[in-house]
């Protein structure tokens, strides 16, 4: 397969591809958030994307839907409990600065990589935060770049609230140790919410998208453990959010999934086999 063939050309087009369910939730009646920006971020190449993808990902857009809508209720609740600053690593397109009922005292700082950056501050241009937004490049691979960033965006913070929406699948489990002790090494970081599968819906994916996504936009990380990756490493999960039990309540999951939700839910420390995808809130861990 070309270059010109693949549908992820580069990590970035996944912002554009994600952009795209946002938007499609966004215009139904019943919508578990309303995105007015999506669209316009998703753009051409974003709804390509979107009409290229295999039957299979194409039907299944509950599991992007839920991840959103789980991530914002984490992250509502956690400003709602008196975090003052938000870091966004790896924010692509994210818009939650513009659509959440955020305090105009907070501080949002997002990071990513310069191109999809310029292009979001472009599209975005003339649109008002309900916040107090900062951008900045980051290459967030690179470890002294990556440290440098959380000493400048936590700063003057006494209660910092990460996420990493669609970053850790496509790190080695060496990189999300790395990224863990980072943050675990900065005390205003209190909390990070991260989105996890297991090693089968991974399995799944890659069936899809082999040879159809860059180098760059590989899916690595799918722990056995679950959120039990994280203990050693400073951080337990205080909050987990299974998306297929919340797509089954949300009426976004398809027909022929929903027996599984007969199925007892797996243990969030041991998943294993288990197809399984969560949003969790990971807390520092006692005496950290």
């Amino acid at each position: 397969m070309t270059v010109s063939e693949r549908l992820v050309e580069h990590i970035s087009d996944t912002a554009r591809w994600v952009a795209v369910y946002r938007a499609m939730e966004s215009e139904r009646p019943d919508a578990l958030f309303r995105d007015p920006l999506a669209a316009r971020l998703a753009g051409e190449r974003g709804r390509e994307i979107e009409r290229r993808l295999p039957k299979p990902m194409r039907r299944n857009v509950w599991p992007m839907v839920m991840r959103t809508k789980a991530i914002d209720d984490l992250v509502g609740a956690a400003v709602d409990g008196g975090a003052d600053r938000v870091v966004n690593l790896a924010a692509g397109l994210d818009t939650r600065p513009y659509r959440l009922a955020l305090p105009p005292s907070l501080t949002w700082i997002e990071a990513d990589l310069p191109g999809i950056l310029d292009e979001k501050e472009r599209l975005l241009s003339g649109e008002s935060p309900r916040c107090r937004v900062l951008r900045e490049p980051v290459d967030l691979a690179d470890p002294a770049q990556r440290g440098a960033f959380l000493d400048r965006a936590t700063a003057g913070s006494t209660h910092t609230v990460v996420i990493t929406e669609g970053l850790l699948v496509y790190l080695t489990d060496e990189a999300v140790r790395g990224l863990a002790r980072d943050l675990a090494a900065r005390p205003a970081v209190r909390s990070w919410v991260v989105d996890l599968i297991s090693p089968p819906v991974l399995a799944m994916i890659r069936r899809h998208v082999t040879g159809r996504f860059s180098a760059d936009a590989e899916m690595r990380f799918a722990p056995e453990n679950g959120v039990a990756f994280f203990k050693p490493l400073g951080w337990r999960a205080t909050a987990v959010r299974p998306l297929l039990r919340d797509a089954y309540r949300a009426r976004r999951l398809p027909i022929l999934l929903q027996p599984l939700v007969l199925l007892p839910e797996p243990d969030p420390e041991r998943p294993g086999k288990r197809p399984w995808s969560v949003v969790a809130r990971l807390d520092r861990s006692a005496g950290d």
